[in-house]
């Protein structure tokens, strides 16, 4: 009889911690980056040796092995992509306008290097593994490669849990590619392939025959099982990120900047020239990014400064204006609040801004 149990805690501590250092280091000041990708490229270089040294050897040490290597290889992906290094063409915010293909295509375009290095990798890992025994490692890679890539469609099409609070600073435009909504029809899709493969990998877990194979499907099923979890995650009414706890505190403490810098513009709005109004619930950005510009070049009055938060069907975006530029960011609220306008100024034409402001509902 095998023991299933450690190789299922082993893929648990790996992940978790795996996942929780990339939040981590992705977090630190922007000058540690490249220190950062240096010891993760070393490391990776290492892992490649393990995996061919492993290739040819069948106990569980060697399964255990092989899966750390694997997860070490896609850790370097997912770190150079979300330190900035390897995404894509485009790096700017979606366009308001955009709809259907031409949205997909521009989201594709945002990550587009980073799946070339994807597949060149597991073209690697599999070619340094070919015709040998052992090729969990590969397998590890393809399979973390599933769950990413799984996760980021279902953003895209629509999931009431983003977890957009977990982007970087630097890639914050990534939001404005995600959709908040209920359910998507990729959803049930995806779930349905992950829970079959997981259910085979714990029947062939099972069926095993030596202390490897037992201990190669059994990590490889907890990491399926996992990525079926992370799935319900993304329509479940809980928060799975706050599994790795203050790792990510940078974006914690931007959507904080926000809010503290509008409570003390509120603060500070109590002159006579000086407006305080709440936005549609829900409103479209690029009516109102129509409208800042507008606001921006003077069209309701003399405007010191501008901040706001609204709420579009995908995300939370904060906006100011600060002088004459406009600026509209993608954030997560640290507390309930409502989508609001609060403005600075002179001889503002309140009337017809309030009208303008009731054209931005969606």
């Amino acid at each position: 009889m095998h023991d299933f149990g450690l190789p299922i805690l082993a893929t648990l501590a790996l992940w978790w911690g795996s996942t929780g250092i990339i939040f981590y280091v992705d977090s630190l000041p922007r000058n540690t980056f490249r220190y950062t990708m240096i010891a993760a490229t070393a490391l990776v270089g290492l892992a490649l040796w393990g995996l061919v040294a492993t290739s040819d050897h069948l106990t569980a040490s060697s399964a255990y092995g092989a899966f750390s290597y694997g997860l070490i290889c896609w850790g370097w992906q997912i770190l150079s992509f979300y330190m900035g290094y390897i995404t894509g063409p485009q790096r700017q915010p979606c366009p308001p306008e955009l709809r259907g293909l031409g949205r997909f295509i521009e989201g594709v375009r945002t990550s587009l290097y980073h799946e070339l290095f994807a597949l060149i990798g597991a073209v690697v890992l599999l070619a340094l593994t070919h015709n040998q025994p052992n090729q969990l490692g590969f397998w590890t890679y393809a399979t973390l490669w599933w769950m990413h890539e799984s996760a980021k469609l279902n953003v895209f099409f629509g999931v009431p849990n983003l977890g957009e609070e977990m982007i970087p600073e630097h890639l914050r435009y990534l939001a404005t590619y995600m959709t908040r909504r209920p359910m998507n029809m990729f959803f049930p899709i995806s779930v349905t392939i992950s829970t079959v493969i997981t259910v085979w990998l714990a029947w062939a877990a099972t069926a095993a025959t030596t202390a490897f194979e037992a201990t190669g499907y059994t990590m490889l099923g907890t990491l399926m099982a996992l990525a079926v979890a992370e799935h319900w995650f993304l329509v479940a009414p809980l928060n799975a990120n706050a599994l790795w706890g203050q790792m990510g505190r940078r974006q914690d403490d931007f959507s904080g900047l926000i809010e503290g810098e509008m409570i003390a513009l509120e603060n500070f709005a109590e002159r006579d020239e000086s407006w305080i109004a709440p936005l549609p619930q829900i409103c479209e950005a690029r009516h109102l990014a129509q409208l800042l510009e507008l606001v921006a070049a003077g069209a309701f009055g003399e405007v010191d400064e501008v901040k706001g938060a609204m709420r579009t069907r995908a995300h939370w975006i904060a906006f100011e204006i600060n002088g004459s530029r406009a600026r509209m960011t993608p954030f997560t609220p640290r507390r309930p609040q409502e989508p609001r306008i609060v403005a600075i100024g002179r001889h503002l034409d309140r009337d017809r801004l309030l009208a303008a402001i009731e054209n931005c509902a969606a």
